[in-house]
């Protein structure tokens, strides 16, 4: 999108809102721009649905999103800031009324709905290590092709060094996997930032391997995220706590020291142990569902995987990609779930072809390609859920591919982040052919069901 378009959209997103001033929060994620009002009557939701770049629009909580797409949502928020600055006003206070309305609706979301804010503060500590993901799942993905004969030749043998360097590059994510997930729980739980990466260190030190404790060794980084999740909620409460309970003169230097001490006694003894159990059922439970439930649990996981996304339910996976990667090295559950988003490109290619609705021509061309490259919230959005049964219709897809994916066991080495077209280089070795033969299959699939199941072409 030019810049100029950019600069327009977000003017036209300004009005839509009420001005700058009913504007309580903005942010971006990387296809939305989510935006809290302080009114919800000076929403103009019909017009920001029509807006010319605007590709859907969702709900969720009190606050209102917008798809723009990837890399139009930061730089359509930047220009709303820019404007919003440009007119030299500070944002004036939302009004009683409309602080009453919020904090309603603030007061409802928290308690009709704690599970979704759970989820939600699960998923915002895995979300910042998203583009470390894609860029280790990727180089993963390239030392696989080099490593094979029949594509890089004697590349691998003629140059160990430079796969040697790669394999450095494309692990060290893993390697302080535990490290990045305590440092970001601490921050989302509203703790000390170094004192959760500190946690982390402790659980995932080498040096508890020469400690026994109740007759056992201990086990360096058992339990992986989970552990650390558990811990570092703990160290924050403690850390809270200690704050209210010190003199100010002390808390600075005592409040560390007591949180350490007591937050890692607890993890060692209690809390490392359960989240190895938790970790390990985890694991076994998806990997047996998988190898037992064969067709039927790929197609379940598959089909019902975009109503979970559209409640919010699906962030609860994310520690689930990651135990699996931990656990096993590879990663069996994310090429199933990533049929969903097939079966919606082959839908929105049958509502291409069939509307006459030029609008949604524009859209579904525009949102095609970042759908192949699995980012498919635009599809979603702008195209298949408001029209109804394609929604449908695409799940159905996205079920036949999940089970062909399952009862094929194919992996990859990645644990979120990649999807589509692109996650075909994390496939582990053998299975390469099989994931881009389900892909073929889902998008057909997606395609059959659309245009049986039809829909109602939007007027002009």
């Amino acid at each position: 999108m030019a810049t100029d378009n950019i600069r327009g959209l977000a003017a036209q997103i300004l009005t839509g809102v009420g001005g700058q001033s009913n504007i309580n929060k903005l942010e971006n994620c990387m296809t939305r721009v989510r935006i809290e009002v302080c009114d919800e009557q000076l929403l103009d939701l019909p017009t920001l649905k029509k807006l010319e770049g605007v590709k859907g629009y969702v709900k969720q909580g009190d606050q209102h999103q917008l798809v723009v797409g990837p890399g139009a949502a930061a730089r359509v928020v930047d220009a709303m800031r820019i404007q919003m600055q440009g007119n030299g006003q500070q944002q004036p206070s939302p009004g009683v009324a409309g602080e009453m309305a919020r904090n309603k609706a603030q007061a409802k979301a928290k308690y009709s709905a704690p599970m979704s804010g759970m989820l939600r503060q699960l998923a915002n500590v895995f979300i910042p290590l998203i583009p470390a993901f894609i860029a280790s799942g990727l180089i993963m993905g390239i030392i696989n092709l080099l490593k094979r004969p029949d594509i890089a030749g004697s590349l691998a043998l003629s140059y160990p060094n430079i796969l040697g360097l790669l394999a450095v590059f494309g692990g060290a994510v893993f390697a302080i996997m535990n490290i990045l997930v305590g440092v970001n729980a601490a921050r989302v739980f509203g703790g000390s930032q170094a004192m959760g990466g500190v946690m982390a260190g402790i659980l995932s030190s080498p040096q508890l391997a020469q400690i026994t404790l109740f007759g056992e060794a201990l086990q360096p980084g058992r339990g992986g995220v989970i552990a650390v999740l558990l811990v570092v909620a703990l160290m924050c409460w403690i850390e809270k706590r200690l704050r209210l309970w010190l003199p100010e003169s002390v808390e600075l230097i005592l409040n560390p020291l007591l949180t350490t001490l007591i937050t890692a006694t607890l993890a060692i003894v209690i809390l490392q142990p359960l989240g190895g159990v938790i970790s390990d059922a985890i694991a076994q439970g998806v990997n047996l569902a998988i190898d037992r439930g064969g067709l039927w649990v790929g197609a379940l996981l598959a089909g019902a995987f975009l109503p979970l996304v559209l409640s919010g339910l699906h962030q609860g996976l994310v520690p689930i990609h990651v135990e699996l990667i931990q656990a096993h090295g590879a990663n069996p559950l994310l090429p199933i779930l990533a049929m969903a988003g097939v079966g919606q490109v082959g839908a929105a290619i049958a509502i291409l072809m069939k509307t006459r609705n030029a609008r949604l021509k524009k859209v579904i061309k525009g949102a095609l390609p970042v759908g192949i490259l699995g980012i498919g919230e635009p599809l979603i959005f702008g195209v298949t859920l408001p029209l109804g049964r394609p929604f449908i219709a695409a799940c159905l897809g996205g079920a036949v591919g999940g089970a062909l994916i399952c009862y094929w066991k194919v992996a990859t080495v990645i644990t979120f982040g990649i999807s589509g077209l692109p996650l075909a280089l994390t496939i582990i070795s053998g299975k390469v052919m099989l994931y881009l033969a389900g892909t073929l299959i889902t998008m057909v699939a997606g395609f059959i069901f659309t245009w049986l199941m039809g829909f109602n072409d939007p007027e002009e």
